[in-house]
């Protein structure tokens, strides 16, 4: 079978397709032969060596993947032959908080990802898609759909009506768009594309704001909520953008912090305590709130936007493509 890894350290350069034999499972796993991958802002912060000595070569890399299981081992009862399934995230996560073991399960970080045509998991690692989804939109679930589930209704316990300020046009802003508004809430988006906001205004978007023309956006945002500020933020810029989140949000309001697609430096804590914000991270979730989305998902028929798939053979280029930021949703990769 093949498989893509870095063998011997990271760089765009050092990803290899290699010829490998099948996996051979142990007592309560499962092999599943993976169909489609997608790409993650994670992915290419490990693809560049940003994760620093915590992440290892030899390594196969992205966390997202879908396929049908090929074998159970004797006494698995979770999934069986033929199944369409997710690996989670993190595999060991499946329900209650997260703690120092679970984060060790980390897909394509701390352990091996689903970059190959067969992969052997643990069968509690794996979870049903819902059928009215393709491969390529399933393999869209695991990292970004489970972090703005877990942003707007486990971390934010989102309530129809609210408002949520959702930023740019990446995998987790469009689900937690997607989410909000079948949720019954109120949504306003940013991008720094006219284009592109034209595109979120179509996917239901309440109101859009050109960050790049309108530079100090949370005095819109205030504007547009009454003077008072949104009841959610779904923040994936991190220190570039978290001061104008703050400034943006209700008092007493949520600021869900996910990336850090805008760099890192410092900020002030002083308007986070005095507004009394609820800062809370997020790192993606549980088996748990994936079945927990999933069920929502097929019951809303919700389709993930998928921008393009490309072959495994284009894997390097398919990153290249995510880091330039052109893309509008998830991007996936074809095995």
């Amino acid at each position: 079978m093949r498989v893509q890894r870095f063998v011997d350290g990271f760089a765009y350069e050092k990803l290899q397709i290699l010829e490998m034999p099948e996996p051979q499972p142990g007592p309560g796993q499962v092999v599943v032969r993976v169909r489609a991958c997608s790409l993650n802002f994670r992915d290419l912060v490990v693809a560049r060596g940003g994760y620093g000595r915590s992440v290892k070569a030899p390594l196969t890399p992205l966390s997202d993947g879908a396929g049908e299981v090929l074998w159970v081992a004797p006494g698995v009862t979770r999934v069986k032959p033929g199944d369409r399934v997710c690996g989670i995230f993190f595999q060991h996560w499946l329900e209650g908080g997260p703690d120092d073991e679970k984060a060790l399960s980390a897909m394509g970080g701390a352990i091996d990802g689903m970059l190959s045509e067969q992969v052997c998991l643990d069968a509690n690692g794996l979870v049903p898609f819902p059928e009215h989804l393709s491969y390529e939109e399933a393999a869209t679930l695991p990292c970004a759909a489970v972090t703005a589930w877990n942003a707007l209704f486990r971390s934010g316990g989102l309530k129809p009506g609210e408002s949520v300020l959702v930023q740019g046009t990446g995998g987790v802003s469009l689900f937690a768009l997607q989410f909000a508004k079948f949720a019954g809430a109120r949504v306003i988006a940013t991008s720094s594309s006219d284009e592109k906001l034209e595109r979120l205004r179509a996917m239901g978007a309440d109101e859009v704001i050109n960050y790049k023309t309108t530079p100090e956006w949370d005095k819109p945002v205030r504007a547009l909520t009454g003077g008072l500020g949104v009841d959610h933020v779904i923040e994936v810029g991190g220190a570039g953008t978290l001061p104008l989140s703050v400034k943006a949000v209700r008092r007493g309001g949520h600021i869900a912090l996910i990336g850090i697609l805008a760099g890192l430096g410092e900020m002030d804590p002083r308007p986070i305590m005095l507004k009394s914000v609820r800062l809370q991270g997020i790192y993606v979730g549980s088996r748990e709130m994936f079945e927990e989305m999933n069920r929502a998902i097929s019951l809303w028929k919700l389709r993930p936007v998928v921008d393009r798939v490309f072959p495994m053979e284009e894997t390097v280029e398919a990153m290249r493509y995510q880091e330039s930021g052109a893309h509008f949703g998830k991007i996936c990769i074809r095995l």
